[in-house]
């Protein structure tokens, strides 16, 4: 690189820092002024139900939900933790939920010899039931005729 390229380089760096810096002082938080630093209760601690009853579903198609802790299972890309018990080798031996048949479909019906990818990441549907109070109240009636 020669030296004119350096120096419109070092120019051009300066002022993006320059420019970054302006703009960060108008950036404002969804927090308003709230500092990060601050004095706050923690969050309520959820306690999970170990190995509960099952939750019962409250609609048609709703995913079950986990009666178990989950935090420390990995699910990443090559492994996923939860087909250790889940999977149709190891559920009878686990004594574990079987993975349901529509978990082994594309998304054009064809049945598959593995869990489809868009399946696999079980939390993105599955979560793990807990004693928690409502957030919000829930008025919600199931149709009796369509749980069936």
């Amino acid at each position: 690189m020669n030296m004119q390229a350096m120096l419109k380089t070092m120019l051009l760096g300066a002022v993006l820092v320059c420019a970054t810096q302006a703009f960060a002082e108008h950036v404002q938080s969804l927090r308003g002024d709230s500092s990060l630093i601050q004095d706050t209760a923690p969050p309520e601690v959820k306690y999970y139900e170990k190995d509960g009853q099952p939750i019962d579903r409250d609609y048609l198609q709703q995913p079950p939900l986990i009666p178990h802790k989950i935090d420390q299972y990995r699910i990443t890309i090559k492994f996923n933790q939860c087909l250790g018990c889940h999977s149709w080798q190891n559920y009878k031996t686990r004594n574990a939920t079987k993975i349901s048949q529509t978990h082994f479909e594309s998304r054009d019906g064809m049945v598959l010899a593995n869990v489809s990818a868009r399946r696999y990441f079980c939390t993105q549907c599955h979560v793990p039931q807990t004693g928690a109070t409502p957030l919000v109240e829930n008025t919600f009636q199931p149709v009796e005729v369509m749980r069936h």
